[in-house]
Parts: structure tokens; sequence; C-alpha cells
């Protein structure tokens, strides 16, 4: 079985390498900025590719402070083309882009081409860019389908609480979303998803029992605030950067309209009446 799964694991990957090397710019969606942006921090942290990839993660993560805020940057249509844009970020697209650049550095590479094929491959299930619905669009699957890619880590170790909640807000809220609202065909499809979604749950640690997981914790792993919203299952995402003996987060927040670092710890997001009600980890692994 073990072999079985290597040979699986090796040959989604080979897939996946000429999938990324068919990538052509008629299918990027993009700025000069971007690519700039992009060789710099790439030219910028190559001499530090030694350094383990959580270190090198927060370190990506913090030149990006004061990048403005963007809401809904990687809605552009049905044909889903790859968006890149490093002048403004969301939540997610800025974890998204920090484990891009730091994996690029990882890899020893600094061109543009090299980027964009590791964001792709984290931004896509199973790292394929197939029409609006291949996007991991739920960050709980994000988590899952990254750890299959061998990115990151769920830590499952830790023994956390199993989530049994119906995932269903794309599907029951497609006016929200621009793609779905013009294209209301793909509201099925995204419908199967939440349902293979929530069958699945996700592992998740309630916020009464984050104290207990500070020992645990590292600088530079991701984290993601779990919802109390119905058909939600996660709020927000970002970075954990220890100063100290507290853990802050490092994101970019529709409210501070922003990338920064939050004033208080961690816990602060998680006060009894929070919508978040609890988190998840993914903690950044790189093997070459």
């Amino acid at each position: 079985m073990k072999n079985l799964n290597s040979f699986i694991t090796l040959f989604l990957f080979i897939g996946l390498s000429i999938s990324y090397a068919q990538l052509n710019k008629n299918e990027l969606i993009m700025l000069p900025e971007d690519k700039q942006i992009a060789e710099e921090k790439l030219k910028l942290f190559s001499s530090e590719s030694d350094l383990p990839i959580s270190e090198l993660i927060t370190k990506i993560g913090l030149s990006f402070l004061e990048t403005p805020y963007i809401v809904a940057s990687l809605e552009n249509g049905l044909d889903e083309k790859m968006v890149i844009d490093l002048r403004e970020l969301d939540c997610t697209t800025f974890v998204e882009n920090c484990l891009a650049l730091a994996r690029t550095v990882k890899l020893g590479k600094t061109d543009f081409e090299s980027f964009v094929a590791e964001l792709e491959k984290i931004r896509y299930r199973d790292g394929i860019r197939n029409k609006y619905p291949s996007r991991l669009h739920y960050f709980s699957e994000w988590i899952s389908n990254n750890h299959q890619k061998g990115l990151i880590s769920e830590m499952p170790n830790l023994n956390g609480v199993k989530s049994d909640k119906t995932i269903n807000y794309m599907s029951t809220h497609p006016a929200q979303y621009p793609v779905l609202k013009e294209h209301p065909e793909l509201v099925p499809s995204i419908a199967i998803q939440e349902k293979a979604l929530t069958a699945k749950g996700f592992q998740y640690f309630p916020k009464e029992n984050i104290p207990n997981l500070y020992k645990h914790l590292q600088h530079g792993d991701i984290i993601a605030l779990t919802s109390s919203i119905e058909g939600v299952d996660i709020n927000h995402v970002g970075i954990i950067l220890k100063k100290g003996k507290e853990f802050y987060l490092l994101h970019a927040p529709l409210s501070g309209k922003k990338v920064l670092v939050s004033d208080g710890p961690i816990t602060d997001f998680l006060k009894p009446a929070s919508k978040n009600n609890g988190i998840m980890i993914a903690r950044p692994v790189f093997q070459n």
C-alpha cells in the first residue's frame, strides 16, 4: 500500500509539472508590476533558501506589510484565468502568495514562471486549474488538499475536534459570488463539492482549548479561524508570528484594509462574543 501511494503521488506530480509548463501568457491576469514584485522578492530572499520554510514564509509575509486590502481579486469569470496580484491582497491570497514565494525560494529558483507554477499548485484542487469550480474556495478543503499534495501538515497528532457542520454557503448564497451570479449553472457543481466537504468534516480546535495548544504552535504556522456562521467553514486566515512568549497574527484583514500584524495575541480573535469558534492549523512543509 505504501509503494502504491508513493507511485500515485509521483504520477500526480509528474502530471502537474506538465500542466504548469503548458501555462501561457494568455491565461494570466496581471500587471507588469506584479511580475516585478515577485521577482524582487525572489531575489531578495534567494540568499535565505536554507532557512526552514516556516521562518521563510514569515519573513516574506512581513515584507508585504502595508500592502492594501482588496476584495474578490480572483473573481475573473467562468474560465478561471490565473490571477497574479501582489499589489493588493486579501487574507487568502496573502497566505497563498507567501507560501508560493517561500516554496519557490526553497526550490532555488528566482524566475517568475516558477512562482506562478507554485501558486497554481497551491490554489487549485490537486493543482489543476479547470474553470471556476476547480479553485479551493473553502479554506478547510484548501488545508486538506494541500496536505495531500505534501505542501502543508494538518497537525493530525494534536487530537482536535471533528466538525460535523453542514458546509453550503456558496450554493445557498450564489448572488454574493460574481461568477455564480452570472453562471447559475455552476451552482450544482459547487453544491456537490460542499456535500463532499460536509461528509468528510474537518478537524479544528475549539476556542476554549487554544491555551493548551500554545506549546505546539510555531512561528510561521498558518491558522484558519473556524466559523460559527451557518454554512461557513472558515472566517479568516493568517500566519502566526511569535513575539516573546505570545503568538500574533500576520494577516490581511478587511477591517485593517492592509497587511498588518495584529495588535493583540491570537486569543483576541476568539473571545466569547466572536463568530470565530476555534482554529485550524496548517504547518508549511518542504521536501525537495
